[in-house]
This record gives structure tokens, C-alpha cells and sequence, in this order.
């Protein structure tokens, strides 16, 4: 088939190199328009278009997939399918009526579970055991589309959501490549998800990633490797934040909620059940250390260190 890949971050790159190592043809790509980040405000290219520039493929940047000029492109270039990897646009009705197979999504979750911008975090925050990635055809209610294939995986006790999404990124994509085969053989026929299980994953906001203390142990150690590597879970020390690396559970006697504790090679911190044992932090605008480096270099002189103390 004659395929127009969409996709934007790193974790779609692996869905774009499986379809060029595929026997279709993958014509252009579509990805967010490149944009400014970092301290220096240096414009960044997305990872799909360094990737899709490496092999000389036509890339297309609209601002928004309704513009004319766009959608008059797509038309011309007659992709049969568009596989879609984390594009990060809502596509509306004209272009997704473009290509005869439609535009078919690879989801990092089993659907109809977790709906939204981020379902591998949602997974670990909420103490999945089992997930997975989802191929559908995409219409236009959210991430709600008849289903060509399924894959599970299983989530670790230590996985972040980093972790989690690197294995799913690779069995996905080869699910994704599988699906466009089994499209164009006819084979593979969609199937409408089921009414119930729904559930909705919300892309995680930098206000959301703030770990209260007063929590149990085992939902602030989700939290923040839910939040890892983005957007980062954090905390506040001395009106400063600082953010978290995971943590462990350790066995301890009881603390109070936000209670720094400073042991020899240990720095633990109380919650709202037993208190958890830091790994690396990361002050405001200093680099990534451990725990007991900081700590270090706070020179306490005896007085109780709290986080959290803005709440």
C-alpha cells in the first residue's frame, strides 16, 4: 500500500522505521510543525521529521491538519492508508476521508482502557498489571474506533513510564506493520471496542506530578514513575522545587508525612503510610544527583528538613 505515516515524538520513530523496512511504499510523512525548546529557545525538529529527512521523504508540517493547503497535498500524494503514531492533532472529517483505508492508530493501551494522551502513564499510576498497544481506525469521538489488532505486556514493579513505553514502542510498531499487511491482504477486518471498560487517560499536567506526602507510599512511588521522565514529579524544599527520581519502600519506623530523614548512605522521606527511601533529585536548575549528594550539600546543622512544605 502507499502509506502517509503521522507521528511526532521519539516513541513514533520505531512505528516509522518498521514501515520503511515493510513492503509498502511510505510516501511522505506528517508531523507537528517544528517549534522552540530548551533554555536556549533553539528551534527543535520533531524526531519523525529528522528521521523521515534521513531517508528523503516529503514531510509535511501543517498547524493544523484542516488547512487547505494540506489537505490539498494529501490528496495529490493518494496515500491508500495513513498510519498514525503519536501525532498530537486532532484530525478532523475531511482528512480522515481522504485515504480509501482510512487513518489507523497504534494506541499504547488494550482498548477501550485508557482513552487519551497518555495511557502507559495512566497504566502505572493506577497500578496496572497488565496493558498494552491497540491498532483502530480512527473517527472522530477520542480513541474510540473499530480495532484491527491487540498485544499486551506486562508492567514491572520498577518500570517508569519511560521503561514501559521503550518496550511497547518496538512490539507496537510491529503490530502497526502487521496491521497494514493484513489491510491490504483483506485479512484483517476491524471490530467495534466494547461498551464497557472504558476508561480515560488525560495527558499529565506539571501541577499533577506534585507528590503529596500525606499519600500512601505505593501511590507516590507510581506517581513519580508515572511522571518519569515527563513531565518530571516533584516536590518543594525551602520554597524551592526539586525534582524526584523513583523511589523505594524501606522498612522503617513511622514518619511524619514530608519528615526527611538523613542515615548514612540513606535519605528517607515519610508519607502517609511508611516512609520511602529517595533515589536521584534534581534542584531547581542544578543537574540530576543522588539523594544523599544533596542532602550533603544543604548543610542542615541539625535542623529538620521537610518537603512538600508549600501545601
Amino acid at each position: 500500500m502507499r502509506l502517509v505515516f503521522a507521528g511526532t515524538p521519539a516513541a513514533a520513530v520505531l512505528s516509522l522505521e518498521a514501515l520503511l523496512a515493510s513492503r509498502h511504499e511510505v510516501a511522505a510523512v506528517v508531523t507537528r510543525p517544528d517549534a522552540k525548546a530548551g533554555r536556549g529557545h533553539k528551534t527543535s525538529v520533531s524526531p519523525v521529521a529528522q528521521r523521515a529527512a534521513e531517508a528523503g521523504i516529503e514531510i509535511l508540517r501543517p498547524r493544523r491538519p484542516s488547512e487547505p493547503e494540506f489537505l490539498a497535498r494529501l490528496r495529490e500524494i493518494g496515500p491508500d492508508c495513513c498510519p498514525v503514531t503519536a501525532y498530537g492533532a486532532l484530525l478532523p472529517q475531511e482528512a480522515l476521508d481522504i485515504p480509501a483505508e482510512g487513518w489507523v492508530n497504534l494506541h499504547f493501551s488494550v482498548l477501550p482502557a485508557w482513552r487519551g494522551a497518555a495511557p502507559v502513564q495512566a497504566a502505572i499510576l493506577h497500578g496496572d498489571d497488565l496493558t498494552g498497544a491497540t491498532t483502530f481506525r480512527i473517527v472522530r469521538e477520542l480513541d474510540a474506533g473499530p480495532v484491527y489488532g491487540i498485544l499486551t505486556e506486562h508492567v514491572l514493579a520498577t518500570d517508569t513510564a519511560g521503561d514501559l513505553l521503550a518496550r511497547l514502542s518496538v512490539s507496537g510498531a510491529r503490530l502497526l506493520v502487521d496491521t497494514m499487511d493484513g489491510i491490504e491482504s483483506g485479512e484483517l477486518e476491524a471490530r467495534p471496542q466494547p461498551a464497557d471498560g472504558v476508561s480515560l487517560a488525560p495527558k499529565i499536567s506539571t501541577a499533577d506530578a506534585e507528590v503529596r506526602w500525606q499519600q500512601p507510599a505505593p501511590a507516590i512511588g507510581r506517581l513519580i514513575r508515572a511522571c518519569t521522565p515527563a513531565p518530571g514529579a516533584w516536590t518543594v524544599f525551602d520554597g524551592n522545587r526539586v525534582k524526584l527520581g523513583p523511589v523505594s519502600d524501606n522498612a522503617q519506623d513511622q514518619m511524619t508525612p514530608g519528615e526527611v530523614r538523613v542515615l548514612r548512605d540513606r535519605v528517607l522521606v515519610g508519607t502517609g503510610t511508611g516512609p520511602v527511601e529517595l533515589g536521584e533529585v534534581q534542584p531547581d536548575g542544578k543537574r540530576r544527583m543522588r539523594a544523599t549528594e544533596w542532602v550533603r550539600g544543604l548543610r542542615l546543622d541539625g535542623r529538620q528538613a521537610v518537603l512538600g512544605s508549600s501545601d
